[in-house]
């Protein structure tokens, strides 16, 4: 398949909603997207699409978070939220694709880590392992399996602990 996978631009963000409308079913996800757009914790290099034939098939966008921990010390992570893919090609590594690049995009643009809240089968094939192995706790409650980190670096998570601070914005959803 001949896919392109690329930082969004504004003419994309009217596909990107309905990437997601179509992939979640309800328009939730898409509002969310919009809202971080328009946040601090927005990266505009990590907000990728995937193109195919000049259409927007797939959405994933990471965004800045904070883990807090018991002694008020912040640290900086990303949190992958949502990743959207057309029903038509789902199944077909696009999503995959869409993660990868957005992880290598991270780490190049200077991220230690990112946080995940999603299936325990799917996620771990990019490096993600439960967040608790760190002693990182969602601020919600949540299956342990289900809440994973990755390192994007050597030691990208070392010495980090504490409750995952999402943008207010995702309390829209």
């Amino acid at each position: 398949m001949d896919l392109l996978i690329r930082k969004e631009r504004g003419e994309d963000i009217e596909a990107i909603s309905s990437v997601n409308e179509e992939a979640f079913g309800r328009a939730d996800e898409a509002n969310l997207v919009d809202l971080l757009r328009n946040s601090e914790a927005f990266v505009p290099d990590l907000s990728l699409v995937a193109e195919k034939d000049r259409d927007v098939i797939g959405h994933v966008l990471f965004t800045k978070i904070k883990i807090i921990d018991s002694f008020n010390h912040c640290y900086e992570s990303l949190a992958l939220a949502p990743i959207a893919v057309r029903t038509a090609y789902q199944r077909q590594g696009i999503g995959a694709a869409l993660i990868e690049t957005g992880l290598k995009k991270a780490r190049e643009i200077g991220y230690l880590s990112v946080i995940v809240l999603g299936h325990e089968t799917y996620y771990p094939k990019f490096g993600f392992q439960p967040a608790s192995l760190w002693n990182i706790k969602a601020p919600f409650d949540v299956p342990d399996e289900a809440f994973m980190a990755v390192e994007l670096v050597d030691f990208g998570l070392k010495n980090v602990s504490g409750i995952v601070m999402y943008a207010k914005e995702f309390e829209a959803v």
